[in-house]
């Protein structure tokens, strides 16, 4: 914060001249996704909530969901496991659970106020246009379309319904009983290809095939709860509702589910082979933490400057690496760009990503 503040002064008494060189500690604001490579299977898979065929014996759990910021650690474990064939994502995921209960029964309605598991996807190489899929313990789905991010002044679409998506639910207890405590539920989806494959903008894409990568993560909703005649409510005091703790699969670096760029990396197999993240997501995950900054952060006062000033940053976290970063004021916006070799990737104010 202190570099922050002797430039907005050093801004305020001299004003901004091209080819100034800031300084940016983005140490704790870059996130680097965490991965998964998808292996694909020919053997059938049915979709009863449990994952009792050979090949789901043999598909790898995640790690452990951690807490949405990277700070806390969850109070109950959740893990993830994922198969692919020609037509469907296979998803399975475990949640721990002692308390198991459930009672909103509506598709498309608000199913996080339900203690819940939701997905994220994605199969652009940008922020823009992704898919949300939620379910709670009773099963009911919730699945919405968003245009962009909300914080990109994205809009929902809870009128998308995704064709031929099958889910099911099992729980290791006992659904609203609060005399027991309960194990674990397991959810069991197999969500069409070809119906995310149309997320693709621009329209130019019809089905993943090995290599491709899309961007995904997982989330847990979770509530502290409250029996009223034995029945379960989300916890309130003073009239009201607790927080709700957050679980994922890959960090968002904030309580925000909807920062695309930094889901996890979802890597198309034909085996469980390795994978390691190109230097130039690294670039990406630099830009957009620079794009942050500028658009929501400590950095917006540049928004405010003369059109054409033109800035250098100098990256604290990697000058280890021959990496330069640029800020443009344009006349509607800003352009930040970050190059390395021959790589350049840019984004402007709308926070689409270019090549």
């Amino acid at each position: 914060m202190k570099i922050y503040f002797i430039l907005i002064l050093s801004l305020l008494f001299f004003g901004c001249k091209k080819d100034q060189t800031i300084k940016v500690d983005l140490s704790k604001k870059i996130i680097i996704p965490k991965h998964y490579v998808v292996t694909k299977t020919s053997d059938p898979i049915l979709i009863d909530g449990k994952d009792n065929e050979k090949v789901w014996k043999n598909a790898k759990y995640s790690d452990d969901f951690i807490d949405i910021e990277g700070i806390k650690i969850p109070k109950q474990k959740t893990n993830v496991k994922l198969l692919w064939d020609e037509s469907y994502l296979y998803v399975f995921a475990k949640l721990y659970e002692n308390h198991i209960w459930g009672d909103i029964t509506k598709r498309d309605a608000v199913i996080y106020y339900n203690n819940d598991f939701e997905i994220f996807i994605n199969p652009n190489n940008h922020v823009f246009s992704y898919g949300e899929i939620e379910i709670n313990a009773l099963g009911t789905i919730w699945d919405l379309y968003l245009n962009r991010p909300y914080r990109l002044k994205g809009k929902a679409d809870n009128s998308w319904n995704i064709k031929d998506l099958k889910s099911a639910v099992n729980i290791n207890g006992t659904i609203n009983d609060p005399n027991n405590i309960d194990n674990y539920w397991t959810v069991e989806m197999a969500i069409p290809l070809v119906e995310i494959s149309q997320l693709k903008r621009p329209l130019d894409y019809d089905y993943p095939l090995p290599g491709d990568v899309w961007r995904i993560n997982f989330s847990r909703v979770n509530w502290d709860h409250d029996l009223e005649s034995g029945k379960y409510f989300r916890k309130k005091i003073n009239r009201k509702y607790l927080p709700e703790y957050n679980w994922v699969w890959s960090q968002q670096g904030t309580i925000n589910m909807h920062i695309p760029e930094n889901w996890g990396y979802l890597i198309f197999s034909e085996n469980n082979s390795n994978y390691i993240i190109p230097k130039e997501e690294i670039l990406k995950q630099i830009l957009y933490a620079l794009f942050r900054e500028v658009s929501f952060g400590d950095l917006k006062y540049l928004k405010k400057l003369k059109h054409e000033t033109f800035i250098n940053f100098e990256i604290k976290e990697y000058n280890n690496r021959n990496i330069s970063c640029n800020f443009l004021k344009t006349e509607d916006g800003f352009i930040l760009s970050v190059f390395e070799g021959k790589i350049k990737f840019s984004i402007n104010e709308s926070g689409k990503i270019k090549i």
